[in-house]
């Protein structure tokens, strides 16, 4: 286990870099270096090592949520409005619609089956998105429209809203019942999930403040208090709806609120820890691909992805209405709106897991997303920025 670690960490930061020296996203020389070294190609590392990837998804996605949230402020969303909470919901559903008819038609699939690719594809991915817009914050590019914001906090929640219809989905798919309860289940757990998690932050601001900690043990305290939470949302499912990965937002951004000092430190030791989870969380992706699927549905798969894109920008343009962002700036959040990857990789292979005839297939097709999405949507983004949006002149200069 120790060697295939060895192995996978190596091989990805390798691969990174060099994805990174081409300008091309680092995560897609990860998720190549999984598909090299899988035991479907190389056999460098043994199959069972795939094992370890539902804990380490999980904490890859904690990691990346957490530093969103340390990122955001209630204040500044409350200034944005409804767009804000209307791009947490409305471009996802807009294209979990979209593929969940084209999956039908284009693949033959059930739609049940259709509609749990859906929500697999739906998600915008944090892993993308949450360090441009931290580049956009501090360089201040739309910072008087709160553009990157707004595009913050609805990719966050998005994953949110997406693995819940995901989740139920698959329990349907398994043989549980249609309820509206479930549906309902979506803003309970979210509202749930949002107070518990301002609670909880102002618990922790009450005990960083009677303990002096250095950062790298405030952020393992942040972190082990963001798996209790998680541990929480288990325990709970059966009694009443909350939404662990809520919390943990909510949380960060409430320490955010109440301590500047903590909040930059954490930021620090949080973004050092996702570029080595990032690392595993791509190249374990990549060794559970089966390419002998991809080679041959690769062309129907990219009609597929492209039809949702598409749909997808115009539920950003929707849920941009009520905003006060130009055609350029409603633009560049379509574009940054794009990208799929974490929470791909994350439950792509869950349906496979379960036993799920078509799990084959929907891993195959989230894995071409991911090759796919995540270059054009980090290109796209890069490429446009200063040219769709306008600078605060009073910003710190860039060097």
């Amino acid at each position: 286990m120790l060697v295939n670690l060895a192995i996978i960490m190596l091989t990805g930061l390798m691969g990174g870099k060099i994805f990174s020296k081409i300008k091309i996203a680092p995560l897609l020389g990860m998720l190549l270096a999984g598909i090299l070294i899988s035991p479907n190609l190389l056999g460098l590392v043994r199959g069972d090592i795939s094992n370890l990837s539902k804990d380490l998804r999980q904490i890859a996605l904690v990691v990346i949520l957490t530093r969103a949230g340390l990122s955001l402020s209630f204040e500044r969303l409350r200034e944005v409005g409804i767009s804000a909470v209307l791009m947490t919901f409305l471009p996802a559903s807009f294209e979990i619609v979209a593929i969940t008819f084209l999956a039908n038609k284009i693949f033959n699939l059930p739609y049940l089956d259709s509609a749990i690719l859906g929500a697999v594809l739906g998600a915008v991915s944090p892993a993308i998105v949450v360090p441009r817009m931290l580049k956009l914050i501090k360089e201040g590019y739309g910072e008087e429209k709160k553009i990157a914001e707004i595009i913050l906090a609805g990719s966050s929640i998005d994953d949110v809203y997406t693995i819940v219809f995901f989740t139920v989905f698959i329990n349907l798919k398994l043989g549980g019942e249609f309820s509206i309860g479930s549906f309902l289940n979506i803003p309970i757990s979210i509202i749930t999930g949002i107070l518990f998690g301002i609670l909880m932050g102002y618990l922790l601001d009450i005990f960083y403040s009677k303990i002096k900690l250095n950062k790298i043990y405030q952020a393992i305290v942040l972190m082990g208090v963001s798996f209790l939470i998680l541990g929480l949302e288990t325990y709970a499912k059966n009694l009443f709806a909350f939404s662990g990965l809520v919390a943990i937002i909510a949380m960060a951004m409430t320490i955010k609120k109440l301590n500047e000092q903590v909040t930059e430190c954490m930021l620090e030791v949080y973004g050092s820890l996702w570029e080595l989870f990032e690392i595993l969380l791509f190249v374990l992706v990549g060794i559970t691909v089966d390419l002998s699927i991809i080679g041959k549905e690769i062309f129907p798969a990219l009609i597929l992805i492209t039809g949702g894109l598409i749909i997808r920008m115009f539920g950003v343009y929707f849920a941009l209405l009520p905003s006060n962002l130009n055609k350029k700036e409603k633009i560049f959040s379509g574009f940054a709106y794009l990208p799929k990857a974490t929470v791909q990789a994350a439950i792509g292979p869950v349906a496979l897991s379960y036993g799920i005839g078509s799990g084959k297939l929907i891993l195959a097709i989230s894995v071409i997303a991911i090759l796919y999405t995540a270059p054009l949507g980090a290109i796209l983004t890069d490429k446009t920025y200063k040219k769709l949006l306008v600078r605060n002149e009073k910003s710190k200069p860039i060097y």
